[in-house]
Parts: structure tokens; C-alpha cells; sequence
């Protein structure tokens, strides 16, 4: 009878969808790291640094590290960084091809997230008017929400808007981004029109003047900081017009973006995503969910000071102690080994040249805006006609080809003069047409970077390659990103949590690799512009 009873029940669960459970076995939550500018050799720069109970020990103990992962496209910048990551794709495919880019088909420079149909919600700026539009294909996050018929909640979160947005995908619940002028979180109609109860309360907390009353000062005696330079550096910015330690109270209602070049921006965005975990009851609910952060401060340092400085240093060591936290966290209100979390960049950063060249290696400075006016300048002298490079995004030259038809000027003439004038300039290698990427002698892997990069509709006409240690430049201090170079490509990527075996990953692996990897895991269709494979090692 009792056989009886239980073949009725199986039988009434496989015949009655509603009834039937589903028996896919994935994470209560998934969490998504991004650290806008982190050098791969940050995790053992520091590590005798980093905190035992701290965060990174922790990851690289008991989980998996991908120790030879590449980025391998260029520009590596932070709008491609975030698509690549969660697209599993390229910008050839995904069009996210810059930070903005010169675009053939609306005629002018196109910023990545700007979209004008859509409205602020969370301020009275226009610092709101974003959205994921300009994506051409689908993110994980995406295919997460399909694969549960639209169950699971995706939430972006970062300082910079398309930090948030472009991992976020298109169909996310919700993305935030942080409005510098005036200290809150925002985000736009694309995904709502007024922010929920939660994020009002923590814009209430004003945390931002809170930290300005702190100061930043260093975490431990500056005489333990080996691993730096000494500070005050003249190669170095000053965006607070002073020397460290910074007394920020000065910018207390004032200005608010200055919390970005200062490690109290990881802070903010850490006590943030811990409110959108407890506002949206994020891995509560009984699907997976996502929760996409990506923290920008590290980006705005390492642009003033520079990978080798104090505040570089002092960021990642309090990063650390924070990440650590953040994990006791999910352990908490998800549950240990419920959640399952990746940590990773959109890019490195080259050393800032004239610390290179105080230590007699080579680099320097392309200042390719200056650059672009005076080659222009000439251009208006031979032909009689203003402005024939119309940009210089993404280390590419853009041609105004209408004015250049309409004279009766082929294209070829202005690259061929733009070949020879360039041909000795200090810090430039390489210059060519991009129609002639694949016939050109290159490195292989250089070619593969820049044909990963091009977008036919999004790209330039002519490429320019500058040599290893040269950045492209506005001013005198400073540094930046954005080649093919493995101090601007070779990131971090690390695995933790559910589903994840311990261990090191020595093989070539790359940026394309994470979706695919996230998607095996969680048995999930791989996002539409897909282009990675997964990295089987990593996984139980």
C-alpha cells in the first residue's frame, strides 16, 4: 500500500508542473568583484601585509586563483573591463569598444551608458541619464534572469555609472551609481522611477561628510610602507591640493567627488551593497540571486598617485581588511558556502614613466591630445581644411571622410602623411591603417588584441601603438591604462564559495573565460556575444 502511495505522489509531481520542484542544484546568491584598476601582482606585492583574517589570504587560500589571466583585447579601459567580464565576449561583438568612442553612425563621441530617453532618479542632475542600451548583447547576470524566468534579482552597484550598469545587463532590477554632485546614490528610470525606502535611508546617512570629518591618514607607521615610494613625489597629483596625511573636512558639504580618490570610496560602496543585500533580501528568497559591485576608488588613486605609491598601498591593505569583513557578512545573513563569489579587474596600470625613468627603465608621456591639434594644424595648412581627425579615442584617429569626399581627397593620402609624420615621434611604435591590421607584420597576440578591440561601426581608421612604458598623457603627473601591455592586462581573478575547488590555476585563461565559468557553474545558457570558454578547473 505504501508503494502504492509513493508511485502516486512521483507520478502526480512529474504530471502536475506546479507540484514538481526543481532539482538544479545552484548558489542562494552570486556576488560579482570588480576592482577598477588592480595590477595582478597587487596579491603578492602585499601579501605579507595582507591581514590573516583579512580578505585576500583568504580567497587565495580557500579558493581558486587564475594566476596567468589576460585581458585580450585592447583598450583595456573600465568600460570594456565590466562588459567583457560579464558579456564573455569582445568589444568587436559587444560594441563597447571604449569609455566612449567616435561614433560612424550618430556622427560624434559617444559616452557607453549615456542614454537622453531616460531621466535621473535619485537627484535633480543628469548624471542619471544612463542606461545598458549601447551593450549589443546579453551579460550573465542577463542569461541568469532568463534561466529563471526573471526569479532571480540582479543588482548593480559602483561609483562610476557604468561600473554598475554594464555588469548589471539589460535586464537587471536595478543599478546604482554614485552622484558626485551632491554625495548620493542615484540611478535612472531605465530601471525604476523612485529609488526604494533603503537606498533613501542611506543617502540619509550623508556617510560621505562623515568620512571627510575622519581624514585619511595611514593605516599603520609610515615606516613600515617597504613596498613604496617615499610621498610627495613630483610625479605625483595632488587632488587635494596638499600633502598625506589629507585633512578632508575642508570638502564637508562642499565637494563630494573627492571621496573618490580616497579609500573611504571603497568604504561607501561596501556599506552600500550591504544594504541592497538587506533591502532586497538578496540570497533570502529561494532562487539565486546576483549581486553585482564593482569598486571604483582604486582607478582614481592609481591615476593620481600612481601603483608604487603610499596611497596605493594604504588602499589595498584597508581593501583588504574590508573584503575581509564584507565575507564574515555573506557568511552571516547567506551562510557559509551558500554564496558564490568571484573577484577580478577591468584592467591594470602602467607605472607612472617618470618613476620609471628615476630608475633608469624605459617610458614616458604621449601627450596625443596636443598631438592630435598639432597634426591637425598641419593637415589645415596642406589642404585647406579644419579639423580632418574628428577624435584620438582609443589610441585611434578618427577621419572627417564627408569633408575629405566632398574635397575629393582620398582617405589613403591623409593616413600615408599621418604614417610619415608620426614616424619619429618619441613614444609611438606603430602607425597604420586598421584596414590593414591582418596584412601588417605584428606579434600575434598584438593583432589579436586590436582586432578583439575593433568595431566597425565604433573604431577609428588609423591605430597608433606606443612603445612599452609610454602612456598617453594630458598632464605632467599622473598615470594611466589602456594597452595591450601585461602590466595593463594581466589582472587578478579569484574564486570563492559554492560550487568553487581550491587551488591554483597556472594555464592561460582570460577575461572572456569568467562568464562561460559562471555560466557552467550555474547550468545557465552562456551570454549571447559569448566568445570565452570555461575554466574547468575551478569548478567541483
Amino acid at each position: 500500500m505504501k508503494r502504492l502511495f509513493f508511485a502516486f505522489i512521483i507520478l502526480l509531481q512529474f504530471s502536475n508542473p506546479l507540484l514538481a520542484q526543481s532539482t538544479v542544484e545552484r548558489p542562494k546568491l552570486v556576488v560579482g568583484m570588480v576592482l577598477d584598476q588592480m595590477r595582478w601582482d597587487y596579491l603578492y606585492r602585499y601579501f605579507d601585509r595582507y591581514a590573516d583574517k583579512g580578505g585576500f589570504k583568504r580567497l587565495l587560500k580557500e579558493g581558486n586563483s587564475c594566476e596567468n589571466t589576460l585581458i585580450p583585447y585592447t583598450p583595456s579601459v573600465t568600460a570594456c573591463g565590466h562588459s567583457v567580464v560579464y558579456t564573455g565576449s569582445a568589444p568587436s561583438i559587444t560594441g563597447i569598444t571604449g569609455n566612449a568612442w567616435w561614433d560612424r553612425d550618430n556622427n560624434r563621441t559617444m559616452y557607453c551608458t549615456e542614454d537622453k530617453n531616460v531621466s535621473t532618479v535619485g537627484s535633480s542632475s543628469a548624471q542619471g541619464k544612463m542606461s545598458p542600451k549601447n551593450l549589443l548583447v546579453t551579460t550573465v547576470t542577463d542569461e541568469l534572469r532568463l534561466a529563471t524566468n526573471f526569479k532571480s534579482k540582479v543588482v548593480g552597484i559602483a561609483i562610476k555609472d557604468r561600473g554598475a550598469i554594464l555588469p548589471a545587463g539589460h535586464s537587471a532590477n536595478a543599478a546604482y551609481w554614485y552622484d558626485n554632485s551632491v554625495g548620493k546614490w542615484i540611478s535612472s528610470t531605465y530601471y525604476m522611477q523612485t529609488l526604494p525606502t533603503w537606498a533613501i535611508d542611506f543617502n540619509n546617512r550623508n556617510l560621505t561628510d562623515s568620512y571627510y570629518e575622519k581624514g585619511w591618514n595611514l593605516l599603520y607607521d609610515s615606516s613600515t610602507y617597504l613596498q613604496s615610494t617615499t610621498d610627495n613625489k613630483p610625479y605625483e597629483a595632488k587632488p587635494f591640493g596638499n600633502n598625506f596625511p589629507y585633512d578632508l573636512k575642508k570638502y564637508i558639504g562642499k565637494d563630494y567627488s573627492k571621496i573618490n580618490t580616497t579609500y573611504f570610496g571603497n568604504e561607501l560602496t561596501f556599506e552600500f551593497a550591504k544594504s541592497a543585500l538587506q533591502g532586497e533580501q538578496l540570497g533570502k528568497r529561494g532562487t539565486t540571486d546576483f549581486l553585482a559591485v564593482s569598486f571604483s576608488s582604486p582607478d582614481y588613486i592609481g591615476h593620481s598617485f600612481g601603483p608604487n605609491s603610499i596611497e596605493a598601498e594604504d588602499a589595498m591593505l584597508r581593501f583588504d581588511l574590508s573584503l575581509g569583513a564584507f565575507l564574515d557578512y555573506l557568511d552571516q545573513v547567506v551562510g557559509k558556502n551558500q554564496y558564490v563569489l568571484f573577484l577580478t579587474a577591468d584592467h591594470g596600470a602602467a607605472h607612472i614613466p617618470e618613476f620609471m625613468q628615476e630608475n633608469k627603465l624605459p617610458g614616458g608621456r604621449v601627450y596625443t591630445g596636443k598631438l592630435m591639434d598639432r597634426l591637425n594644424a598641419s593637415l589645415q595648412r596642406i589642404y585647406n581644411i579644419k579639423k580632418i581627425i574628428l577624435s584620438d579615442d582609443n589610441y585611434q584617429y578618427s577621419l572627417d571622410h564627408a569633408k575629405l569626399d566632398s574635397a575629393g581627397i582620398p582617405s589613403t593620402d591623409i593616413i600615408n602623411w599621418l604614417k610619415k609624420e608620426l614616424a619619429t615621434e618619441p613614444g609611438i611604435d606603430r602607425v597604420f591603417a586598421l584596414n590593414e591590421l591582418n596584412i601588417i607584420p605584428l606579434p600575434a597576440t598584438v593583432r589579436k588584441a586590436i582586432n578583439l578591440g575593433y568595431h566597425p561601426r565604433r573604431s577609428g581608421d588609423v591605430q597608433l601603438i606606443f612603445k612599452p612604458g609610454f602612456i598617453d598623457a594630458s598632464s605632467t603627473t599622473g598615470t594611466t591604462h589602456g594597452l595591450w601591455n601585461p602590466y595593463d592586462t594581466h589582472i587578478p581573478l579569484l574564486w570563492y564559495g559554492w560550487g568553487i575547488k581550491k587551488g591554483k590555476t597556472y594555464r592561460e585563461t582570460t577575461m572572456s573565460d569568467i562568464a562561460p565559468t559562471l555560466s557552467s557553474l550555474l547550468k545557465i545558457q552562456m551570454p549571447s556575444g559569448n566568445i570565452g570558454t570555461t575554466i574547468s578547473e575551478v569548478i567541483k
